[in-house]
């Protein structure tokens, strides 16, 4: 019997769409507990998640580190290996979406504003070392050599090793629910280490209660990052200041467009808007590769690759004590901590659209395409704001210090060329662009609180919309009232506990996906 045809009978003869209530209750009265404490007492909310923050990336920011290098060896090994030739679903089982629109989804659902809030940003703190960030390197702030560090330390940041955080962890999801016939879920993932009894009891709850509440908290402080992004343009451009009524109004707006395209599914909703998405990032990149200075993209780009190479060992596994705080919590553990509270719910979305296709395929479309067009981005956006700091075009690390973390993109827009059309379009792409993450990100949520759902069902369209408004409710009080010196203080305390939440989830995934791919019988 063929897989399709297995859980059809399966289907028919479960409960339709019963709440996994192990899972949504503790998830959503956390949650859901938080976004009311927001809006009764957001200091201490804010408080919470500082302390949370500060605690869980000095104290495990070793452990993030470790398991970010052992998961790009694993995907590598995996990708250019014979494993690469098994099948997701068996050898006879047909892919649903084209390959354009296949990546399309795998990009934008799980890129969120991150490229576009940082790919001019970072690369200019860097370089202006604007929160101390290169006080322990060496480097004077300011220098051609500071340009090659600042490229460097933002394509070891957005490019091959946390996409290999997502890919791995859905690859896992894929391979145990196509192919050796566990349940949709994050639990499942973990049965080559503790057996089926890891599905059963209390210990799928626990699992996948973690995993809801990991992928909440770095949903909310990635929907945080894009408030204060878009406020800033706004400001910046239009002369509107921005503060809690101007990011009232974008929460209702973006929660209004992710709900809504969750809503419509898969094929209506998420993918046509992640198709329009990705070719508004296509035309940007070719834009500005074209109007830009073009040479020194190439080779800023090629260069800062090659320091990345050259400093591998020792970024990949300092947690703090070489490069101090400013650079390494602020920044790169911050990155693996939204990665990691992202990856395995992420898993969830990437399995569910990759049925049919070969691992190899999973892996180029889930890991190398995104991280090189990640690559790509920060060459031509970051290489171009470098070169005009540089050359005393336009002042951006200035910007930074009057204005906040976020806020070079809108001036750095405001001086190309056909300005007035540009700038428009990117706060369009910044809201598509959050918009595809999140709805497939609640999607996924709903998913998890849903008993024996099929890969090809929808869920429950209330349990949607209760995570969307929990959701946005800690977004807007962690961007309104606890800014702090960067303006997305509060965003980035609640990636670390989400991370933190199901960082030791993810690590035995990890081990799991060697132990399955490695030590096992491989399914085919």
């Amino acid at each position: 019997m063929s897989l399709a045809m297995k859980e059809e009978t399966e289907h028919q003869k479960s409960p339709k769409k019963k709440t996994r209530r192990g899972v949504f209750i503790p998830a959503f009265v956390i949650v859901g507990g938080g976004a009311l404490l927001g809006i009764v007492n957001n200091k201490l909310l804010t408080d919470i998640s500082m302390k949370g923050f500060i605690g869980s990336l000095q104290g495990l920011g070793w452990l993030y580190q470790i398991i970010s290098i052992v998961a790009l060896i694993t995907v590598s090994i995996v990708t250019f290996s014979k494993i690469g030739n098994v099948r997701l679903g068996g050898s006879e089982a047909k892919p649903k979406f084209p390959f354009a629109s296949w990546f399309a989804m795998a990009l934008t659902g799980g890129i969120a504003t991150g490229v576009i809030t940082y790919g001019v940003n970072e690369p200019i703190i860097y370089f202006g070392s604007i929160y101390g960030e290169m006080a322990q390197t060496s480097i004077e702030p300011g220098t051609s050599m500071a340009a090659i560090f600042a490229m460097g330390r933002s394509l070891y940041n957005w490019t091959f090793i946390p996409y290999a955080m997502y890919s791995l962890s859905g690859l896992v999801v894929a391979y145990m629910y196509f192919n050796r016939k566990q349940q949709l879920s994050v639990s499942g993932t973990l049965t080559p280490l503790f057996g089926n009894k890891i599905t059963k009891g209390i210990w799928p709850s626990i699992i996948d209660t973690l995993a809801v509440l990991a992928i909440a908290l770095g949903l909310a402080s990635s929907l945080g990052a894009g408030l204060a992004l878009i406020g800033s343009g706004i400001e910046t451009i239009y002369g509107i200041n921005q503060g809690p009524v101007v990011w009232l109004v974008l929460v209702f707006i973006i929660t209004g467009m992710f709900t809504l395209s969750a809503l419509k599914g898969l094929d209506k909703g998420i993918r046509k808007m992640a198709i329009f998405n990705v070719n508004i990032f296509y035309i940007l990149l070719i834009l500005l590769l074209v109007i830009g200075p073009t040479l020194y993209i190439l080779q800023s780009t090629t260069t800062g690759f090659g320091y990345w190479l050259q400093n591998f060992w020792v970024w990949g596994l300092d947690s703090g004590t070489i490069g101090g705080d400013a650079l390494v919590m602020w920044w790169t553990l911050y990155d693996w901590t939204i990665w990691v509270a992202y990856a395995p719910l992420m898993g969830i979305f990437l399995a569910i659209i990759s049925y049919g296709r070969t691992i190899r395929q999973f892996m180029l479309i889930n890991w190398i395409l995104p991280a090189v067009f990640s690559i790509l981005w920060f060459g031509v956006f970051g290489g171009t704001a470098l070169h005009w700091q540089q050359n005393n075009t336009v002042d951006l690390v200035s910007t930074i210090k009057e204005s906040g973390a976020v806020a070079a993109l809108w001036t750095f827009l405001a001086n190309l060329p056909l300005a007035a059309i540009i700038i428009p379009v990117v706060m369009i792409a910044l809201i598509l662009s959050f918009a595809t993450a999140a709805d497939s990100m609640v999607r996924a949520i709903a998913t998890l609180c849903t008993v024996n759902i099929r890969f090809d069902e929808e869920p429950q369209k209330w349990k949607m919309l209760l995570w969307a408004i929990s959701i946005a409710i800690i977004a807007y009080v962690m961007v309104a009232f606890a800014g702090g010196a960067q303006g997305v203080d509060g965003v980035k305390y609640l990636a670390a506990l989400g991370g933190s939440a199901v960082l030791l989830v993810f690590v035995l995934q990890v081990i799991s996906a060697i132990k399955m791919f490695f030590i096992d019988k491989i399914e085919k």
